[in-house]
């Protein structure tokens, strides 16, 4: 039983150091990428990102996306862009989450559909990413990919200005002169007791 015991925790020992070690130098190579994408050097990220990113590194995944949809070093390629924010987006990155949402918001690398940019919008914005919240506010508003519904509009409006965002308060200030008193009154309820997801 003792030997059983020992064995048991040796593998577990070799197998925590066995992952650390190969984390590791994962993290230094994206650090690089990041640090060569600050200094607009997109040719040494994209070379450092991309292994990372097919291994299957969410991060990567993301600022890969971020190349392609803005032509860094590669050539602007909305559909790759769309295709590396897919892979993060379903790994949780709200980041990602939320640039998907607006690709397939705005038709760009491939056919435009609201329902997918509602389906990533929600997703990032239960995360609490500002952005989000408040594309998916407009998308409430306006009606495309979900039944118009000012309350749900006013609410996602509310809580991307709460973190920060100006653009927010604006539309939610507008929003608000065209509801009635009990939409304003429950909307506000709803984002008090909003909750983010997956934190």
């Amino acid at each position: 039983m003792n030997v059983g015991r020992s064995i048991f925790f040796r593998f577990t020992i070799t197998l925590v150091l066995s992952i650390v070690y190969l984390t590791t130098p994962a993290w230094a190579d994206f650090k690089a990428g990041e640090k060569a994408y600050q200094q607009g050097d997109y040719a040494t990220a994209l070379r450092e990102w991309q292994p990372l990113a097919k291994q299957g590194q969410a991060a990567a995944q993301y600022h890969l996306g971020l190349l392609y949809a803005n032509g860094q070093g590669v050539p602007k390629d909305d559909a790759q862009a769309r295709q590396w924010y897919e892979k993060a987006a379903v790994q949780e990155h709200a980041e990602a989450q939320a640039n998907l949402g607006s690709l397939y918001d705005y038709a760009r690398g491939g056919p435009q559909d609201f329902k997918m940019a509602v389906r990533w919008y929600r997703r990032s914005a239960e995360q609490g990413n500002d952005l989000a919240q408040r594309r998916l506010g407009l998308l409430y508003e306006r009606g495309d990919g979900v039944q118009k519904d000012y309350v749900q509009a006013y609410m996602w409006y509310k809580l991307g200005a709460a973190n920060g965002g100006k653009s927010g308060e604006i539309m939610r200030d507008e929003l608000a002169a065209r509801m009635t008193s009990d939409q304003l009154a429950e909307a506000k309820k709803l984002s008090r007791e909003w909750k983010p997801k997956h934190k």
